[in-house]
């Protein structure tokens, strides 16, 4: 026994030796020791624990790494909203944020801050009980995020346990991963050795590392992490972000040595233009600058919107400029029938992206401009992301520039453009069953935040607008259809895969058809064949009337893949009011105020009688975004769809705590789920059962009622065999699912 308890003090030795290396080499960048000495301290503690596994902590250096693949990444609700901050992109921009937050503090005397590095990385919040890291997750969209807490236990410079004995009994902390430009270059060397296509800049190549299944791979990513933020706290307290980053630093955790307290607006700006004009010289990406209300008391009063804290803002550096030539430019047209002019460039490489293709906006904007066909244009990606046209450069001009016309019909189904008023910017395409707006429409319909439609992506919505086509259909022709089939795809006509393309459908007589000489009397027949086959879905309720045999027409759809989308349209109907309103992707209503109205009104028929001044007196509803509602209830055609949905059982009321009313089979009962499913995805089945009353695990227990088990099970399937706990497939989960009482 005294042996013993000499064997488990000299791993807590070894374990604390090797935590105040990794405090001093990435908290202090001060390391005490040299990387032979501390590989050394590592051997010698894995050859201990090897041989005395009873001693292994889950916060032992040596635990970093998991030893299997990850079957999939739960969701987790975060305490505390995890929100995005405001951009200013001048000086002048950000003295008005000032001048707006004394204005809501009634105060004139100045403010103090703290300023950070804007890192380009991947949001995340881990959790720390009494000091011992426990969970780890990305921010998602604000509320609920991914639980990576096994690929964060491999980045280095996030301690397993914190320092000190003052820790709190729990606390969520916040930052950013990143990966440095030397890791990035080096990944990429890597991939294209491996003909692999490169990650397009450091933070993609950090978010795609973080959701990799395999921790072994993401602990070779060198993946590292700077905190910058509280979540929340129990049984401690924090005055100042000042405070709170000393603090921290001094319990393990790693905060950026760049980061400045400032005591007035002035200070900040000079920091601002001290990193804008060094920014490079940094290794890793930084976009901007974060400015912080340092006092804490004066942030809770400040507050926050729906979507970014009031008390903090982030200033942007300008954005990379490059030049290239306009090769021609292209018309998009949106779900609401807008028509967008896109320039579509000579490739280039602007901030660490390959730009081929840049915003022109709308026709107004062309002319003042004055931006041609052949053009050499100075491109930015503004906020860095979004490429768009700064200015010609006109002194490069050669004479055989081509001006950008308006397109005199829609360039997808040919019918009439128009502006909705003289004095408007933009152009719309009057047909309402566009093929153009009605795929853009259901792609919105069927996205996560809407209806989440599994299955129902960009390619199915194309074949099911604008139909498809086999070589045998073309056997009535009498010449080869091989080369018939050919030959419609040389002249844009079809895809490989045999969807009509929008070109067709903007032809209105086989005349127009462009065909090999060899096909050329045959036109009429052909456009007939393809006329014929154009797709049964022409607006958003189609869905709804789908059938198996109708997905089978498409490419690569058999059996289980069309029964797997019509079970996932059938699951769609339960969303609820605010996700089907979101999902409709009228004007100006995102996501949010979706939910704001779906909780005021609570039925869809509401809106048939609400005018612009009832929705106005909502405090989130602008009166833009009246007008654009009731323009868009007044339609006779909107209320026919409406009606049209609620006959094909789509739910169309705002389902509040109802689930104890409709009796599902799934209700009180905890489910976890193990496996690869085929119908939905994990995050999907995991939704489902708490919409139908149920809730879900990610460990097997004793109190689990159910184990759905999909291909490739892991640990849980024996351990729900060893627990005696009910096991069910795929399919008898769907059963499940589909019955009510």
């Amino acid at each position: 026994m005294e042996n013993l308890e000499k064997i488990r003090r000299e791993i807590e030795e070894l374990r604390e030796k090797i935590r105040r290396a990794d405090y001093c080499y990435y908290v202090l960048s001060e390391p005490e020791i040299s990387d032979k000495e501390y590989d050394d301290l590592v051997k010698k503690l894995s050859e201990l624990e090897r041989k005395y596994p009873q001693f292994i902590t889950p916060d032992s250096p040596t635990q970093r790494v998991s030893g299997g693949v990850l079957e999939g990444f739960p969701t987790t609700r975060h305490k505390k909203k995890m929100l995005s901050l405001d951009n200013t992109y001048s000086l002048d921009e950000l003295r008005e944020w000032e001048e707006k937050i004394k204005r809501m503090l009634k105060r004139n005397e100045s403010l103090d801050y703290v300023v950070e590095l804007k890192m380009d990385g991947v949001s995340c919040a881990l959790i720390y009980e009494r000091g011992r890291f426990i969970s780890g997750a990305t921010r998602g969209d604000g509320e609920v995020g991914e639980d990576v807490t096994q690929n964060i236990k491999t980045i280095k410079s996030i301690p397993l346990k914190l320092l000190g004995k003052d820790v709190p009994e729990i606390i969520e902390v916040r930052g950013e991963v990143y990966m440095e430009k030397s890791d990035f270059e080096k990944i990429n060397r890597e991939r294209l050795k491996r003909k692999e296509s490169p990650f397009a800049n450091p933070r993609n190549a950090a978010s795609g590392s973080l959701k990799l299944l395999d921790p072994r791979i993401v602990a070779s990513r060198n993946l590292k992490c700077f905190i910058h933020s509280f979540g929340w706290v129990e049984k401690f307290k924090f005055d100042t972000q000042w405070e709170f980053l000393q603090k921290i630093k001094l319990w393990g955790l790693r905060v950026n040595p760049y980061n400045k307290y400032c005591r007035d607006l002035k200070e900040v700006i000079e920091y601002c233009m001290y990193w804008q004009n060094r920014r490079e010289s940094l290794p890793y990406e930084v976009d901007g600058i974060v400015v912080k209300v340092n006092s804490f008391s004066l942030q809770e009063k400040l507050g926050a919107t729906l979507k970014s804290p009031r008390w903090a803002v982030a200033y942007k550096f300008p954005a990379h400029q490059v030049t290239t030539v306009l090769k021609e430019v292209s018309f998009q047209v949106g779900r609401t029938g807008i028509i967008t002019p896109v320039a579509i460039l000579e490739p280039v490489e602007c901030g660490g992206v390959v730009i081929q293709r840049a915003t022109l906006h709308n026709f107004e904007e062309i002319e003042r401009l004055d931006v041609r066909v052949g053009d050499v244009v100075l491109v930015e990606r503004a906020g860095e992301v979004i490429p768009k046209i700064v200015k010609v450069i006109t002194s490069k001009r050669k004479g055989n520039e081509q001006k950008i016309r308006v397109p005199t019909n829609c360039p997808v189904c040919g019918g009439i453009i128009s502006k909705e008023k003289e004095d408007e910017v933009y152009f719309y395409c009057l047909n309402p069953n566009c093929p153009a707006q009605v795929k853009r429409a259901l792609i919105h319909f069927a996205s996560r935040g809407a209806l989440d439609i599994e299955g129902l992506g960009e390619s199915v919505v194309e074949g099911l607008v604008n139909g498809s086509v086999r070589k045998e259909d073309f056997s009535q022709i009498g010449r080869d259809e091989e080369k018939l089939f050919n030959n419609l795809i040389k002249n844009g006509y079809l895809d490989e895969k045999g969807i009509i393309q929008d070109k067709f459908l903007a032809i209105t007589h086989p005349k127009e058809m462009k065909l090999d000489s060899a096909f050329y009397d045959k036109r009429e027949r052909i456009y007939q064949i393809l006329k014929q086959h154009r797709g049964r879905v022409r607006s958003l309720v189609d869905i709804y009337k789908l059938k198996k045999e109708d997905l089978l027409t498409l490419p690569l759809f058999a059996d289980k893949r069309a029964e797997n989308l019509i079970f996932a349209i059938q699951q769609s109907k339960n969303r609820g009011l605010a996700r089907f309103l979101y999902g409709l992707g009228i004007r100006h209503i995102g996501e949010k105020a979706a939910g704001i109205l779906a909780k005021r009104f609570k039925d869809i028929k509401r809106f048939f009688s609400i005018n612009e001044e009832e929705l106005k007196a909502i405090a989130e509803i602008g009166p833009t975004m009246a007008r654009s509602l009731v323009n868009f209830f007044s339609q006779p055609k909107v209320k026919e769809m409406i009606a049209e949905f609620e006959r094909l059982g789509v739910v169309l009321k705002e389902q509040e705590q109802k689930v104890g009313e409709r009796k599902t089979p799934l209700l009180g009962k905890t489910f976890v789920f193990t496996g690869e499913l085929e119908s939905f995805t994990r995050t999907q089945a995991q939704k489902l059962v708490e919409e139908l009353g149920g809730k879900w695990s990610s460990s097997v227990s004793k109190n689990t009622d159910f184990v759905v088990v999909g291909k490739n099970p892991g640990s849980k399937f024996a351990k729900a065999k060893k627990l005696n706990v009910k096991i069910i497939n795929e399919e008898e989960f769907k059963r499940l699912v589909e019955k009510r009482e």
